[in-house]
């Protein structure tokens, strides 16, 4: 049982967190702090916990449906070669998969390049641009295909600004540079986090804690930049857009930061800040939103969930032993998907109670991917019925 009381001191990168969490392993599922109108549910008939609940519990990981014969909820199905390894960025998958058809695309960054994977003809590369010789060529930071009503992008982030291409990344659509100084301070400069908001939007987020927001003709090339929203004071991480339903008079737009705050935002024409959820001094890597649900996964190895409309906390997971580098969400069901750096996927399931609004999270599976700091997981349906991972200096993309 973990007594109730502040959370414990965040350990430094790379070390296990302390001895009251449950390290990661195929036997049990995480140790869950319980706060206000939460429950958890263990898989196979695990323990329930309701409102107001301090306790550790552990379910088997393997309740409701799963692969027929082995009590388990995913299989590994194939391995995609890549013509190079994955770097150890934040969120470094990115997956093309239009409703109701299989994969399209897949993408992983390494150093100046991203690696693409096609459904037809070899492994190719796509360099970054903005440096002026071979010598100079800036780092890409993140890729990610971005699907909007009237066409999908593919926008990479370097070290220089933003690129976005055409789905297939032949022909280049756009380019917005950095205000790159000329004598660098201590801090880099770069961008990263990319998510589509509302129809027509990108939002990219930077070093400097600006996130950019490009105005995305329905065809051609007259991308403008449209806002720039202006509220953290650390590099952005993560953004994210709202995937369900949104609830009436919560935030359609999440942004996170190095020092783990999170950003509510209300899109449209115009981008109004709605509530700013301070950070505790520990990076928040990678958000979700969900009916009303912000997931957000931080560098001590806890998921924490929040309401988007008041900023409440409502569950905090203590979901891997390490560095957490992925999350992502599957719009129809509310599986979310974790990868960090202690080797281990897990697989839960977010809802919310019909009569009770109470948010409930249930642990489904938990995948060890064997000596690999995972650094990209993607699901690659709507419902989450299948997933993706791939890892530092990894070669190969991992399909389950």
């Amino acid at each position: 049982p973990v007594p109730p009381g502040p959370t414990s001191a965040i350990p430094p990168r790379g070390v296990p967190v302390s001895a009251a969490t449950l390290t990661s392993s195929p036997r049990a599922s995480p140790l869950v702090r319980h706060h206000a109108a939460t429950r958890l549910h263990g898989g196979g008939g695990g323990p329930r916990v309701s409102a107001g609940g301090r306790r550790a519990a552990r379910g088997s990981g393997t309740g409701g449906s799963g692969v027929p014969g082995t009590g388990r909820w995913y299989r590994r199905e194939r391995a995609l070669a890549l013509r190079s390894s994955s770097s150890a960025l934040y969120n470094n998958l990115a997956v093309l998969c239009p409703p109701a058809r299989p994969p399209r695309a897949f993408g992983a960054v390494h150093g100046t390049t991203l690696s693409l994977l096609g459904p037809e003809g070899p492994p190719r590369q796509l360099p970054a641009r903005g440096g002026g010789s071979a010598l100079s060529t800036p780092l890409l930071t993140q890729a990610a295909w971005c699907e909007l009503p009237a066409r999908v992008l593919l926008v990479l982030t370097s070290q220089r600004g933003v690129q976005m291409y055409d789905a297939d990344g032949s022909t280049l659509v756009f380019w917005h540079a950095l205000d790159v100084p000329e004598h660098p301070a201590a801090h880099s400069v770069f961008a990263r986090g990319i998510s589509v908001a509302r129809e027509h939007f990108i939002c990219v987020g930077t070093s400097s804690g600006a996130v950019l927001v490009f105005d995305i003709p329905p065809k051609g090339t007259n991308v403008t930049l449209s806002e720039v929203l202006e509220q953290h004071r650390d590099p952005v991480t993560d953004i994210a857009a709202e995937q369900g339903q949104a609830l009436e008079g919560a935030g359609d737009l999440v942004t996170a930061d190095d020092s783990g705050t999170l950003c509510l935002w209300s899109t449209g024409e115009e981008f109004t800040l709605l509530g700013k959820i301070p950070g505790s001094g520990c990076t928040c890597s990678s958000v979700t939103l969900w009916n009303g649900i912000v997931a957000a996964g931080y560098g001590n190895g806890q998921i924490r969930l929040w309401e988007a409309g008041t900023g409440q906390l409502r569950a905090q997971v203590s979901a891997h032993a390490r560095w957490i580098y992925a999350l992502d969400l599957a719009p129809l069901t509310g599986k979310l998907l974790s990868g960090a750096e202690d080797s281990f996927v897990h697989v839960w399931k977010l809802s919310r109670d019909p009569d009770t609004d109470d948010v409930e999270i249930q642990h489904c599976h938990a995948e060890c991917v064997t000596d690999t700091q995972v650094c990209g997981a993607r699901f690659c349906d709507p419902a989450g019925d299948t997933f993706a991972v791939t890892g530092y200096d990894l070669s190969e993309i991992l399909c389950y």
